[in-house]
């Protein structure tokens, strides 16, 4: 639908519609209504380039998420109920996983976005954004962002929540499948995995840990590995949902029962992770959560970009369920 179907529909000039739409002068009040009319009627929306170039706003703001998966997606939930009320619309650029060069995708979607956004939230980034003309805030960031306005969990609290369930279980040989080494949250829940271990007095054994990038492929030859080790573990403790279920799909592939022969902790509470066989204990970080906050800071700054940059992190807490139990049970 074009400004010329407008003004066809409506019997008036394309410079008649262009005047209603941005409020000028010059237009009887009848012919006003007529056109606004038409333009319900009909449904049509004013370029938001050319909305931009007019007023220097868009009343738009944009998530840049490199993929839709089940984090994501709560994120985005929790982003839209931040905003609603606000005037502002929300747009969502992602790659769906596809890009190889996320660190270039990111940089030209950051550029191109200014034309079309008020502000950007950046969903768990692999570039620092600190340049970046508009109001940017970052959620669950990059380590070398420390300048931009973030929203985060208490991961290091939760990865302790995680590990030590498991050693009160009995457990002392515990796997790690770690997340993307250049996310702060994937390297502070390994921070609290080791911690929690020394904490009880258990060497730290790094044969144990490896890098499953937040990826289910990369997740499940992780888990492969640690499966195959002549002395495997007795319970595998994974930076993220996705990773766990897929550790527990790895484990029922050998032959080995969950939670009977390995226990098994996510992190995220995603709706997927209640849904799993079984039931995945995990670590909620109030995923919906974070992206309303994230929201709510990102409009206050576009309001006022001359604030301090603000840091907020969110409490954790743990969520048991069906994948773990005390070592030795059978079933």
């Amino acid at each position: 639908m074009t400004i010329t179907d407008v003004a066809n529909e409506a019997g008036v000039s394309v410079s008649t519609v262009s005047k209603v739409i941005n409020d000028r002068y010059g237009v009887a009040q009848e012919t006003s209504q007529r056109v606004r009319s038409v333009i319900e009627a009909l449904g049509y929306q004013s370029s938001l380039v050319a909305q931009s170039l007019r007023s220097s706003t868009t009343n738009v703001i944009g998530v840049l998420v490199s993929d839709i998966e089940p984090f994501s997606a709560e994120l985005l939930k929790g982003v839209a109920q931040g905003i609603r009320g606000s005037g502002y619309d929300l747009v969502v650029f992602s790659d769906c996983g596809q890009g190889e060069d996320q660190v270039g995708w990111e940089r030209r979607y950051l550029a191109r976005v200014s034309t079309l956004t008020d502000g950007v939230l950046l969903v768990t980034p692999s570039v620092a954004a600190e340049t970046f003309d508009s109001p940017v805030v970052a959620i669950d960031h990059n380590v070398g962002a420390p300048s931009l306005p973030t929203v985060d969990s208490h991961n290091l609290r939760g990865a302790v929540f995680a590990t030590e369930h498991l050693l009160a279980l009995g457990h002392r040989r515990i796997g790690f499948v770690g997340g993307r080494p250049d996310l702060a949250s994937a390297q502070v829940r390994e921070d609290g995995y080791r911690q929690a271990l020394a904490d009880a007095g258990i060497e730290f054994r790094p044969e144990l840990v490896l890098i499953g990038g937040f990826e289910p492929r990369i997740a499940r030859q992780a888990a492969a590995q640690l499966l195959a080790l002549d002395e495997r573990p007795t319970a595998i403790f994974a930076a993220n949902d996705v990773s766990a279920i897929e550790v527990i799909g790895v484990a029922r592939s050998l032959g080995l029962r969950v939670p009977e022969d390995l226990s098994v902790v996510g992190f995220d509470n995603v709706p997927e992770s209640a849904l799993s066989d079984p039931p995945l204990t995990t670590v909620d970080q109030f995923v919906q959560r974070m992206g309303f906050r994230a929201a709510e800071m990102l409009v206050e700054l576009i309001a006022d970009p001359t604030q301090a940059p603000k840091h907020v992190v969110l409490p954790t807490r743990l969520v048991v369920r069906g994948s773990t139990t005390a070592l030795g049970v059978s079933g």
